[in-house]
């Protein structure tokens, strides 16, 4: 007897065989139970998920006769009767299969659709099944659909597709859509453990996830594999085999590289991964592994308590475990992204190992550096307080006291006048706008050195953002006030409160992004000195233009020339590329030119051009965008938001009208 595979030997027969799919079986049988069929059902799933065999299961369900012949509708077939062994055989007479793949036409479904109208020969009902129904051609769909809606009350459709999305939706309306779901790794290893051990084919656990790895929710993948495994192991089944004949690579190689980018070890992770290419490892399967073991470390470390959950049989739980608390959580999470990402780049290598490597590589390179914190560079507003920083570090003898300027108020706070006329009129525009203010010396120690706000607090950048003020506004302060402010600020009283005035400064952001200083530049590049000639040549032009004189190459060549001179009967051009210079495109300017009332002949040089109509044309548009740029930002509300809000102009948003 010849052999018969373990994916066809091992399909399921009835409802209660079938593994993965307990939410078809639940409505298929309470259907059937409660006798609501309806007339057309579609199963969609990817491929070895169980669609044929929900659809022959069903078949045998609805025709069942029962062991005695006397049966009828029911959820449990008794698999003895005559229909149910001549569907699992494949030669029921009612029950007819139609391969969409290679029947797609109009023609094929026509003639399965003539055949509805004869009553079963031997069951209850006829069964048409299409599978890959996604593949037939819009007429074979059309020619179907009258039938689909109303067809006889002895007839069944079953359709099963892998692509639903190309279904047209008039077919989906009429029918019962049922999803069959990939399994899932827990559920086929369950299975072929089940499978094996009918088989008397010894195998250990660790293969058997490898397989239900492999199959990725196929159940028919899953037992092809197991048969694979099977002859490639000469009878049973064990990690190393079945790692060797898949490909995949050993875990013990990914806990070594994620053990390796967790201490920043480059050279662990080049050697390891030039011993995957010795040992002819396939680069994506260590990628996919690596994602594997990324995501349980990801959850073991947002969930400390899943690893009490964690079967104790799995010898990898412990190096994931530790793993997990050696990573920082955010840096298993960038790794995770650079995996995936990393897989689907493998095909745009030349060499896919040396693409592993630049992925291994990006890995480290992209390791977060803890425990480094980067140094602030220093920036002062002017030399003076660069000179007191370095007073500060390396104090002048006592004898030789070094002079320093006064610092500026570290922020614009309300000064009284003679206070304000301390502070130097080069610093007064730009006020960092601290937080908190270092202790001022008083007034009168004029020759102490002073601290710099960079000395002060060295771990911020002093340096403020670009920024403008606003006109000073100057108030009368009253007395009571002057009075608290010398208590609080611990500065040199005020020679007359009646003459105390308080400074208003408020710091403005200024758009970063701002493209009127760009626009500004552009028009200034475009290099434009306008002479008599050009007005009339730029008028010319425009002319010619706006008739649909000139086209193509003849405009380009008005355009981008500059007239020079004018005679009575020849004018003289001049343009900066020897490619417009061209016999035909003369001829046609001359033509027009001739058409538009000036019969003159027309000679060109290569030259500088400075006034030319392209040129004029690209001033003007420079500078209509500088205005209505310039209305942008003058806008009160505009520089409110930019000021209060941060708001920022999106750059070409601003057109002119």
């Amino acid at each position: 007897m010849s052999y018969l595979v373990l994916a066809r030997k091992y399909r399921p027969r009835n409802f209660t065989e079938m593994v993965g799919q307990d939410h078809v079986v639940q409505a298929l049988t309470n259907a059937l139970t409660t006798q609501r069929l309806h007339h057309a059902y579609l199963f969609t799933g990817t491929r070895g998920v169980g669609k044929t065999t929900v659809s022959r299961i069903l078949a045998k369900s609805l025709n069942c006769q029962g062991p005695d012949g006397q049966g009828g509708i029911t959820a449990t077939p008794c698999g003895v009767c005559q229909a149910c062994t001549d569907i699992d055989s494949g030669r029921f007479v009612d029950y007819t299969e139609l391969d969409a793949a290679s029947n797609r036409g109009v023609d094929e479904v026509q003639s399965l659709l003539e055949q509805a109208v004869y009553k079963p020969v031997q069951g209850r009902f006829k069964v048409f099944m299409i599978d890959e129904v996604h593949m037939l051609t819009n007429t074979a769909f059309n020619a179907m659909l009258k039938t689909l809606e109303e067809p006889p009350e002895y007839l069944k459709f079953v359709l099963a597709t892998t692509d639903p999305q190309k279904v047209p939706v008039t077919v989906l309306s009429r029918c019962l859509q049922f999803n069959l779901r990939p399994m899932a790794p827990e559920t086929i290893r369950e299975h072929l453990q089940t499978v094996l051990q009918t088989e008397n084919v010894p195998a250990d656990v660790q293969s058997l996830k490898l397989l239900a790895r492999a199959a990725r929710g196929s159940m028919r993948d899953a037992l092809s594999l197991t048969d694979q495994a099977i002859a490639f192991g000469a009878g049973q089944l064990t990690e190393a085999t079945v790692r060797q004949m898949l490909g995949s690579v050993d875990r013990s190689y990914v806990f070594r590289l994620l053990e390796a980018l967790a201490h920043g070890d480059g050279k662990t992770v080049v050697e390891t991964s030039e011993t995957l290419r010795l040992n002819g490892l396939s680069a994506a399967s260590t990628l996919e592994e690596m994602s594997a073991v990324l995501q349980r470390m990801a959850v073991l470390q947002a969930v400390p308590s899943a690893a009490a959950e964690t079967d104790d049989t799995d010898p990898e739980a412990a190096d994931m475990a530790r793993l997990a608390a050696l990573m920082p959580a955010d840096e298993t999470q960038l790794l995770y992204s650079i995996c995936l990402h990393g897989r689907g780049e493998l095909g745009l290598a030349p060499d896919e190992y040396a693409a592993l490597t630049m992925v291994l590589l990006r890995l480290l390179a992209f390791k977060p550096q803890t425990g480094q914190r980067p140094v602030a560079e220093k920036k002062t507003l002017n030399s003076a307080p660069i000179e007191a920083s370095r007073a500060v570090a390396a104090p002048a003898p006592a004898a030789r006291p070094v002079p320093v300027r006064p610092v500026p108020p570290p922020r614009p706070v309300s000064l009284p006048a003679t206070v304000a006329q301390t502070v130097p009129a080069a610093t007064q525009s730009r006020v960092p706008p601290w937080e908190d203010e270092p202790n001022m010396a008083p007034a009168s120690a004029e020759h102490a050195p002073v601290a710099t706000k960079s000395e002060v607090n060295p771990e911020r950048s002093p340096e403020p953002p670009p920024g403008q003020q606003l006109h000073v506004v100057t108030t009368p302060v009253a007395a009571d006030q002057v009075r608290d402010y010398e208590q609080n600020k611990a500065i040199a009283p005020v020679q007359s409160a009646q003459d105390a005035t308080k400074i208003v400064a408020i710091p403005v952001r200024v758009q970063a992004d701002s493209r009127i200083e760009a626009v500004a530049g552009q028009a200034a590049a475009v290099v434009l000195i306008p002479t008599e000639e050009g007005d009339f040549w730029h008028l010319t032009v425009q002319q010619l233009i706006a008739g649909d004189a000139i086209t193509a190459l003849v405009r380009e060549l008005a355009l981008q020339s500059q007239l020079v001179a004018r005679d009575t009967d020849q004018w003289l051009l001049r343009v900066e590329r020897e490619s417009l210079n061209q016999p035909g495109s003369r001829d046609r300017l001359a033509t027009a030119l001739q058409a538009a009332g000036h019969g003159v002949r027309l000679v060109v040089e290569i030259g500088r051009v400075t006034d030319s109509p392209a040129r004029r044309n690209a001033a003007a548009a420079a500078e209509r965008q500088l205005a209505a740029e310039k209305i942008i930002f003058d806008d009160p509300f505009v520089q409110t938001m930019m000021r209060d809000f941060g708001a920022k102009i999106v750059p070409g948003s601003i057109k002119p009208g």
